[in-house]
Parts: C-alpha cells; sequence; structure tokens
C-alpha cells in the first residue's frame, strides 16, 4: 500500500491557483509539488512552465491522460513522474519514494515535505491496476511497426526527442524487463511464428525481424530456443 511510503511526507500546504503555488514554492521552502492535472492538462503544462522559470522543485504530476504528447511535453520541464488516470497508489508511493532519496542524496532533511491537491489526499484507501504508461505503449507500438528494421533505444528516444535512460527506466519499470530484452523477445517470437507458418527461407525470416547477418540470426535463435532454426521447422512439420 502507498501508505506505509507516504510516511516521510506531510501535506505541507494547499492551493488552488497557480499564483498561490509559486508563492508557496518561494515562502514556505516547499520540497514537492504534487499537481492535479485531471480535466486540466493544459493548464497543469503552464502551472510548470512558470515553476520551471524560478525553481528547479521536484514535481509529480497527477491525473494526466494518455496522450502522449502531453507526457513528452511533461519531460521538457524535467517533472519527476507523470502519472495517468486512475492514479494507482502504489505507483504514486513509488514516485515519492524516488523523490525522497534524491532529496536525501541532495542533503534535505529526510522527513519530507510535499504540496498536494486535496483530491488525492487519501490515495492509500484505494486499490487499483497500475496504469500503463503512455510512453512504453509507443515504444512498443514503434518496435511492432519496426520490427524489420535495425532498432536500438537509441535512435526510438532521439526520434521521440526523450532522454534514453530515462525511457529505458520507464520501460523496464512497466514491462518487467529491459527493452533490449524485450526487442529479443519480439524478433524471436515473431520468427517462430514465420517458421511455422510459412516457407520463408531462413535468410528471408532473418531479414523480415531485423537481421542482416544470417549468421548473427542463427545465434540469437539458438540461445532463445536451445535449437536451430532448421531444426525448429523441422520439429514443426513433425509434430503437425
Amino acid at each position: 500500500m502507498a501508505g506505509s511510503r507516504l510516511k516521510n511526507f506531510i501535506i505541507h500546504a494547499h492551493a488552488d491557483y497557480s499564483s498561490d503555488i509559486l508563492r508557496l514554492i518561494r515562502s514556505e521552502g516547499i520540497s514537492l509539488v504534487l499537481l492535479n492535472i485531471r480535466d486540466a492538462h493544459t493548464p497543469g503544462m503552464r502551472v510548470c512552465e512558470q515553476i520551471r522559470q524560478g525553481s528547479s522543485v521536484p514535481i509529480i504530476l497527477l491525473g494526466g491522460s494518455g496522450d502522449f504528447g502531453l507526457a513528452r511535453q511533461a519531460l521538457l520541464y524535467n517533472v519527476s513522474d507523470y502519472l495517468t488516470d486512475p492514479v494507482n497508489p502504489a505507483e504514486l508511493g513509488g514516485s515519492l519514494e524516488a523523490v525522497r532519496r534524491v532529496l536525501a542524496s541532495a542533503g534535505r532533511p529526510a522527513a519530507e515535505r510535499d504540496y498536494a491537491d486535496q483530491d488525492y489526499a487519501e490515495f492509500s484507501l484505494q486499490k487499483e491496476p497500475p496504469s500503463p504508461c503512455p510512453i512504453v505503449s509507443t515504444i512498443k507500438q514503434y518496435v511492432d511497426e519496426q520490427l524489420h528494421h535495425n532498432i536500438t533505444l537509441k535512435r526510438i528516444s532521439d526520434s521521440l526527442n526523450f532522454n534514453c535512460a530515462y525511457l529505458g527506466q520507464k520501460f523496464k519499470q512497466q514491462e518487467k524487463m529491459s527493452f533490449n530484452e524485450y526487442l529479443l523477445r519480439q524478433r524471436m517470437e515473431k520468427a517462430k511464428l514465420l517458421l511455422e507458418t510459412t516457407d520463408m527461407k531462413i535468410y528471408e525470416i532473418a531479414d523480415a525481424v531485423g537481421y542482416s547477418e544470417i549468421d548473427w540470426f542463427y545465434k540469437k535463435f539458438r540461445e532463445y530456443t536451445g535449437t536451430s532454426a532448421n531444426e525448429y521447422r523441422k520439429q514443426c512439420f513433425i509434430t503437425a
């Protein structure tokens, strides 16, 4: 439950208007801003921009939509996390812990303060499944569409104007595997499907799943399945 992770945080202040938020940050020594942007995405982005004009205080956005453009815009303002609706208490707790560790490493007091919207004061009472991260969904869609090409997370991050390390962290957090592990699995599973259902030559299958060097495909396929591509196809015909 998120409640156990909230013990090092207190709600120090509440505000409904951006002018109040900026005043509180300047006058109250706020350590963290929890900003509810539910049904107010564009104003929420403006508030982030205003905060960043004069403060580097960590910001966690709550209640965002799955719109990838909004998530990317939030990153431009260096937000610590972007949690979509419905906000999961465990995910919020993890975000708070991550910010707490950063603040502690910077020499801040262990009992951190935060600014929170009233609507989110009692998240520990809720239990909802984690909502998929829109950025990770975009990466997976990119892989599906470009599997036959040379794909790297660096190339994806450059095309989306995102930090590569951030994307790798978000991907592993949601998928419980690294991007490279996911990419290998997608390539090998598609190769297996093509071996089972088509009469394509092995080099054609290798090319279809992004391997320009046939020897490298043979190596990765054997490591993944424990058998060669030719042996795998023969076994499929035998058991069919």
